[in-house]
């Protein structure tokens, strides 16, 4: 899991900014409630207890490292808001308890299994170490006693991972980093074929292109 926040790699939506689409033809009043409360997530954990929101925000840093040179997706309280309104997926795979319940015993096993490597807490861990710990929960090779019957390596991939990353993008800020322009309600899309985008979609940059792009991107709506 690499560290991005050093690095100066060209933007691929320069200029690009999702939410110039507020009050345009692009979002109706439905998709502003929306992101008004992604925009407006608590920063004060209501699901997690403080002590598993901060080996959250730590799983969620690596998982999802996010660059300085911008305002930060919240990831850990967009899943703890998810958690503590009880929304669900729909389903669970079999061995999986319910979401609250499976993200309650991986993080209390993740610190067990922490300490016993190393003696400390998961989210007091060197970025490394906390590498090192999670690249073994994907690879099936953590057996604290304290996973109980719930597999390690389904929880990374099932519900860890998964919801940290459906947090992260469903938040405006990567939006605009992967040139999203949100709903395609009520606008929709009428240039579907391969390579063409619609006006009121980012246009991506090339190599010598940046600041023909970035005109561009500062005038989608």
């Amino acid at each position: 899991m690499r560290d991005i926040s050093k690095i100066g790699a060209q933007e691929r939506f320069p200029g690009y900014d999702v939410l110039s689409k507020w009050s345009g033809p692009s979002w109706n009043e439905q998709t502003q409630r929306v992101i008004t409360r992604r925009l407006a997530a608590d920063p004060e954990p209501k699901f997690f207890t403080a002590e598993e929101f901060r080996t959250v925000t730590a799983i969620a840093a690596r998982i999802v490292p996010q660059p300085r040179t911008r305002p930060r997706v919240p990831v850990a309280a967009l899943v703890d808001h998810k958690l503590h309104q009880g929304r669900s997926d729909g389903y669970r795979m079999a061995g999986m308890p319910r979401e609250g319940d499976a993200w309650r015993l991986g993080l209390k096993a993740l610190d067990a299994e922490a300490r016993a490597a190393y003696g400390q807490d998961f989210h007091a861990l060197a970025e490394g170490l906390q590498d090192c710990l999670l690249a073994r929960m994907h690879g099936g090779k953590l057996n604290a006693p304290e996973w109980g019957s719930m597999d390690p390596q389904s929880f990374f991939t099932k519900r860890m991972a998964r919801d940290i990353v459906l947090a992260y993008y469903a938040h405006p800020t990567a939006w605009s980093e992967i040139g999203f322009g949100g709903p395609a309600s009520p606008r929709g899309y009428v240039r579907l074929d391969f390579d063409e985008r619609d006006p009121w979609e980012a246009a991506e940059a090339g190599r010598d292109n940046e600041a023909a792009v970035r005109r561009i991107n500062r005038h989608v709506q």
